[in-house]
């Protein structure tokens, strides 16, 4: 099965239509009722006091074409199915429904297909005495011998400015030279390392291989011009850039980032940066884009388009539409950044004395320290393995500052905050951010008044709130809660006894509501206590003593 989203394969397009129609943000877009077969899409404002222009091809271009329907850019778009160009009768009944006696402007991308269709049906309204004229888009450089460039993604910014100069009322010999001169000054190319899922095809094995792209991939999954061995994005960008200037040549240039489908919006900023800074950046005066204006399904790829500006097609572009798909022009400009001091946020503290502070400290790090290889056997069985040397990393850092006499002992307040700060920047994982909050919070607490107790149950609290686990979830605090509540008698032998029960009592958990154990079936943590726990328990075990 294909990776593609859809209910009936025949209706896949008339749907699709349908969403996009009750989608259209201007409410200004209407389906000809004339037969299921023929779809399209048109202005419901339109009342052919200028000339019409229409352009259409295959779906899966989206938001071209009828994504282009609005005031100031296409008057209609005929849609054929996937990929195929629409009939001949659907682009006469286009024409027909649209055209007053100022004409119309066809624009079309060069595809046998749509030529011959378009050209056909161009032929034939001439009949009904209706003026028809017609440009072709052959925007595509990636095959420099190609008599018949295809037509892609610039052929967007040809709807643009054409569709300036029928709103501006101009007549249709103007309208098309407009056109065809905007024909005659784009350039595009384009670059994909996966091409696109069709619905109800077989997944591809993809003949494209990791690593490499196709230079030149056309927008119907036709095989590229070349390959190139890389997926770095600045080689990427230089590969497209080096023919693109060959060809447009010096002046200044609105460059149109496409993506044709399947490129995230991380990918394509990145590649407009890359952009920013390549060979073109003193040439660019805007960016269109990075958006999907010409896609090709959900091809992993994108394209870059160069239009030579003029005064015309400047004011042209940058004149506002009321279409689903444009992209509004960003005037290009570098990076600006704005000065500014960075937070250095340290505890400000004097080193002191407290032998009674000294001693419970270096009772708790030895103790994890001590702990280390236990406390990972235990994690080995119901985590990743790596809570003892977690804690020990912790336990070391505050020892060594013990030991250097660098600690605020005789202020507890600041010694809390400083042992907070300091877990943060060498413990890892979430224990260390778990324990910072812990010692922190109890730490600014303690500075506002409050008594310790009340204190470690205010860090505590904290904790919880930002970890999401609470008693039962068999974490360290199943150990950690009874003992502080303990601790508001004073008593540190009953806190030291609530801890160890807390501790022990993980061991019959089956179910841990938060962190790695969380992840772990109940056959695994039966009888295994938490090891967070257990570390809780040996420190107030220790500073009973």
């Amino acid at each position: 099965m294909s990776r593609f989203f859809f209910n009936d394969r025949k209706q896949l397009v008339n749907d699709a239509i349908e969403g996009i129609l009750i989608s259209a943000p201007h409410g200004n877009l209407v389906k000809l009722d004339i037969d299921p077969a023929i779809r399209v899409v048109a202005r419901s404002d339109w009342d052919k006091s200028r000339v019409a222009v229409i352009s259409g091809g295959g779906s899966g271009h989206e938001p071209a074409h009828a994504g282009f329907v609005g005031k100031g850019m296409l008057t209609a778009a005929v849609c054929g199915d996937l990929f195929a160009s629409p009939s001949v009768d659907a682009v006469l009944n286009a024409i027909v429904a649209v055209t007053g006696d100022r004409g119309c402007l066809l624009i079309v991308k060069n595809y046998t297909g749509d030529r011959l269709n378009f050209g056909l049906a161009a032929e034939k309204a001439k009949r009904y005495g209706l003026k028809v004229e017609m440009v072709i888009v052959a925007d595509d450089i990636a095959l420099p011998d190609n008599k018949q460039p295809r037509g892609i993604a610039g052929t967007a910014l040809v709807h643009k400015i054409a569709g300036y100069a029928a709103e501006k009322g101009k007549s249709l010999s103007d309208v098309r030279a407009i056109a065809q001169q905007a024909c005659d000054n784009l350039w595009s190319l384009g670059v994909a390392m996966q091409t696109c899922n069709l619905p109800g095809s077989d997944d591809e094995e993809g003949r494209i291989k990791q690593g490499h792209v196709e230079l030149g991939l056309g927008i119907h999954g036709e095989p590229g011009a070349s390959v190139v061995d890389t997926q770095n994005s600045k080689a990427i960008i230089d590969t497209l850039i080096a023919p693109l200037k060959e060809k447009a040549g010096d002046g200044r240039f609105a460059v149109l980032i496409n993506n044709l489908g399947g490129v995230s919006a991380l990918e394509m900023a990145l590649l407009t940066k890359e952009l920013a800074h390549s060979a073109l950046q003193d040439q660019i005066a805007y960016l269109i884009g990075p958006a999907p204006l010409v896609s090709a399904l959900d091809m992993k790829g994108f394209s870059l388009s160069l239009l030579k500006l003029n005064e015309t097609f400047e004011q042209a572009l940058n004149e506002p539409v009321e279409t689903l798909g444009w992209q509004k022009p960003v005037a290009f400009a570098p990076l600006r950044t704005v000065q500014h001091t960075a937070i250095q946020d340290r505890v400000e503290y004097a080193p002191s004395e407290n032998a009674q502070v000294a001693a419970l400290v270096a009772g708790a790090t030895q103790t994890l320290v001590d702990l280390e290889n236990r406390l990972n056997a235990l994690d080995a069985k119901v985590g990743d393995g790596d809570t003892g040397s977690t804690f020990a990393q912790g336990a070391r850092d505050i020892a060594q500052l013990l030991q250097e006499k660098q600690l605020p002992l005789n202020d507890v307040p600041k010694l809390l905050l400083l042992i907070g700060e300091r877990l943060a920047t060498v413990m890892g994982g979430s224990s260390g951010v778990l324990m910072s909050i812990f010692f922190t919070a109890a730490g600014q607490t303690l500075h506002d008044g409050k008594p310790l107790a009340e204190a470690l149950l205010s860090g505590l609290a904290q904790m919880k709130q930002y970890g999401g686990a609470d008693l039962g979830d068999r974490t360290l605090i199943d150990a950690l809660q009874p003992a502080l509540e303990a601790l508001q008698t004073g008593d540190i032998q009953a806190a030291a006894q609530a801890a160890k029960q807390g501790a022990e009592a993980t061991a019959s958990m089956q179910k841990a509501g938060a962190g790695r154990s969380s992840y772990v079936n109940k056959e695994n943590l039966e009888g295994v206590t938490d090891p967070g726990a257990v570390a809780v328990a040996e420190v107030f075990a220790v500073m009973a003593k």
